[in-house]
């Protein structure tokens, strides 16, 4: 059960998108990473960057994969706006 105090994940058109293409192994990755992120929404990144509306977005390169993300802690939310393969 999760806590009051646990964040949820919420995935962006764009992370569906990758992740409904990806296996199932991949997906399995890519969701325990997710899960890991949001129990530690306070996180450092490997680097951040502003979007079009000029919120931060941070980006986490973990398992093959980029993780572009931004926190909403007024809701106990971590918003995944994109995944990559990292190259």
């Amino acid at each position: 059960m999760a806590k009051k105090t646990d964040y949820g994940a919420v995935f962006a058109s764009a992370a569906v998108e990758f992740f409904a293409g990806l296996t199932k192994r991949r997906q399995r990755k890519v969701l325990d990473r997710v899960h890991e992120l949001a129990a530690d929404p306070f996180l450092v990144p490997d680097f951040r960057s502003m979007d079009q509306s000029g919120r931060d977005i941070s980006h986490l390169l973990i398992d093959g994969f980029i993780f572009d993300f931004w926190v909403d802690h007024a809701v106990k939310q971590v918003i995944i706006t994109a995944i990559d393969f990292v190259e």
